[in-house]
């Protein structure tokens, strides 16, 4: 029988709490993977029936026995050792789990390996529990479709009482199972604002890292130059561990050889005295959908400050406005590239060789997309990427996200990270490829989650997740659903 002490780690404790209760022989490995099991078939796939997960691991068990008799045996252990934890449900994995990125024409894709992200978390000692749910191909099906849905999974729900809205990101059944304590952390993926969105509206941590420092390889990609895979979590020091296990080379993804250089590890404890925050408010905070809010980020820059940090408010992009306005043919031109080279290296997964065949089977089934496919036809309309269209269009993205933009304004204002409430920042940090950690700070209007999102320059994770912690220890305030 578990104690009061020991349910309110696995629902509220870090990575390290856990552990040591393992260590200590006050908890099984084996204990704590049946628990959240049983959590997840008692919130959801039944009772509020959150949906956050489509597929549990008919293995999870068997590798928690044998991460208990590592511990009975003495053995040196891993830094996620016993670690439970969630895929995103487009993060390919070898064992039997299907991998549809919440297609139903894939419905039936059981890759024959693990996601090379997949094997570091394993090689590390964590327990994969299962398949998160997700927006269907990261939320590129239908400019109408809401985040959430997908024909395979159907639609998850926020476990605050809220709705995931359109264009709020697709790794939402990660971060509602983080949210809900289905785990002790999730996988998800980000091209634009995947990650940081659906933890900014669930009350957890999202880490987007550098595109290319975690490798994509066994990932269905939505956008190559833009996607990130990365972890949702309760905190940024669980945040940045689990990052230090998936970060690294990996000879089938040449953008993370290059990459993953960048990369130290290690947080710190020096405060915010002599940290530089720069207030992005141009067409970022002061749009209005954030109106709401701003109440509650202004309290947050407030206590920042109180706390010795130095507020430089305003410190605008000088494309800020352009960089909103901006529309691009990156995303259809690469989508189209990137899938139908997927399908092809994975033999033509349930008969889809294209996306061409794929919206064949959709119009063959209807049923299965409710929101239409609008997005799909236009992403198979374009030429490829020797189009110079896409080059010119990629090229001023990075312009306007990069140059004149992240590098700019830090430099310009000479700050050590940029702030925003909740996603305001996502096209910035998605087109820029530029790591952003969201970090929730309680409740705001309607007594829904609120979060800031914290940004730097390329390739400057390692600082930002020691900056980012350290903001946390300030502001942060992760809330628990009642559920």
């Amino acid at each position: 029988m578990m104690t009061k002490d020991i349910e309110n780690v696995l629902m509220r404790g870090s990575i390290a709490d856990l552990r040591t209760l393992y260590l200590e022989k006050k908890l099984s490995v084996t204990d704590a993977v049946n628990w959240y099991l049983n959590r997840i078939n008692d919130i959801s796939q039944n009772g509020p029936a959150i949906n956050a997960v489509r597929e549990v691991s008919l293995r999870a068990v068997d590798d928690a026995k044998r991460a208990d008799e590592a511990i009975a045996k003495g053995e040196d252990l891993q830094v996620l050792h016993g670690i439970p934890f969630l895929l995103k449900d487009n993060i390919l994995t070898g064992d039997g789990m299907r991998a549809a990125a919440g297609a139903a024409a894939l419905r039936d894709f059981q890759p024959g390996d693990d996601a090379t992200l997949v094997k570091r978390l394993r090689a590390a000692g964590a327990i994969v529990l299962g398949k998160a749910n997700l927006t269907e191909f990261a939320d590129f099906v239908s400019d109408v479709m809401p985040s959430g849905y997908s024909g395979n999974g159907g639609i998850v729900k926020n476990p605050h009482g809220i709705e995931y809205d359109r264009g709020q990101g697709s790794s939402v059944g990660s971060a509602a199972a983080v949210a809900a304590s289905l785990c002790m952390f999730a996988i998800g993926t980000e091209t634009q604002n995947s990650i940081q969105t659906p933890a900014s509206y669930s009350s957890v941590v999202g880490y987007k890292p550098t595109v290319g420092l975690v490798s994509r390889e066994g990932v269905v990609p939505l956008v190559p130059s833009q996607d990130s895979p990365g972890p949702l979590t309760r905190s940024v020091e669980d945040a940045a561990l689990v990052a230090s296990v998936l970060i690294g080379p990996d000879i089938k993804d040449t953008a993370s050889v290059i990459s993953s250089k960048g990369f130290l590890g290690g947080l710190t404890s020096q405060g915010l005295k002599h940290i530089r925050v720069g207030v992005m408010r141009k067409q970022m905070a002061d749009r209005e959908e954030f109106l709401s809010v701003m109440p509650f980020f202004e309290n947050v820059l407030k206590k920042l400050s109180t706390a010795g940090a130095s507020i430089i408010d305003p410190c605008d992009l000088p494309s800020a406005e352009q960089l909103q306005e901006v529309r691009s043919s990156v995303f259809r031109t690469e989508f189209k590239a990137a899938l139908n080279t997927f399908l092809n290296e994975h033999g033509s997964p349930c008969g889809i060789d294209s996306m061409e065949s794929l919206i064949a089977w959709n119009e063959a089934h209807p049923e299965h997309i409710p929101y239409g496919q609008s997005l799909l036809l236009a992403s198979n309309a374009t030429r490829g990427i020797d189009d110079p269209q896409y080059q010119i269009d990629r090229a001023r993205d990075i312009a306007l996200s990069v140059t004149a933009g992240i590098d700019a304004a830090m430099d310009m204002f000479d700050v050590d990270v940029l702030i925003a409430p909740m996603g305001a920042a996502a096209k910035l940090t998605g087109k820029s490829g530029a790591p952003v950690v969201a970090i929730p700070c309680g409740l705001g209007s309607n007594l829904t989650p609120f979060g800031v999102t914290i940004a730097s320059k390329l390739n400057s994770d390692a600082r930002l997740l020691a900056i980012a912690q350290q903001i946390e220890l300030v502001v942060g305030e992760r809330k628990v659903p009642v559920i």
